[in-house]
């Protein structure tokens, strides 16, 4: 576990240690890979778009409900995730919205119903088990919040990186676990 200081961003990717910790774990992952083409996806991209950094045998897909941001997908995040094939991606960067006040907020800005499948624990969990279901044996899931549950032993993941950034003054640190799938559940 590492802790680092930063001052804080709604981008999360704009906050140099996340964004370094990103590239880091990409950089590696194409390493174990031995240059092969991978599949990064992104369910909550908003406007942190990584393409400008990433080499061209990434495959990195995008999604965001708001259609300001130049995305591949304005989908419902968990909507998203079931369109993706079994085992298919390499590396999700998985950065929801860290709260149920948080996720009131996006679902009412854009006009969806907010009730108690979008407010309770279980909006995440279909979410993490949609991305059980597409990410490869041994891929990485880099999860940002206020916690470090990351996607958890129950989906088939060991935690292998924690990192911790502070902000400073009443500000919530931003916590990225880093798990690597383990086992496939199926």
């Amino acid at each position: 576990m590492e802790r680092q200081w930063s001052m804080p961003n709604s981008k999360t990717f704009k906050i140099k240690p996340i964004k370094e910790l990103i590239l880091r774990n990409i950089e590696e992952y194409l390493e174990e890979k031995q240059g092969e083409q991978i599949t990064i996806v992104d369910p909550f991209a908003n406007e942190a778009s990584l393409r400008e950094y990433l080499p061209s045998n990434v495959k990195y897909i995008t999604n965001d409900l708001d259609t300001q941001y130049d995305t591949d997908f304005h989908l419902e995040a968990t909507d998203f995730l079931k369109r993706l094939e079994d085992k298919t991606v390499d590396i999700v960067l998985y950065d929801p919205p860290y709260s149920p006040r948080q996720t009131s907020e996006v679902y009412r800005k854009h006009g969806l119903s907010v009730n108690m499948e979008t407010t309770q624990a279980s909006y995440w969990a279909k979410q993490k088990k949609e991305i059980q279901r597409i990410t490869k044996l041994e891929g990485r899931v880099i999860t940002f919040g206020w916690n470090s549950g990351g996607i958890g032993k129950v989906n088939g993941f060991d935690i292998i990186e924690v990192l911790l950034v502070a902000h400073g003054g009443w500000h919530n640190d931003t916590i990225c676990t880093v798990d690597k799938k383990i086992k496939n559940n199926d």
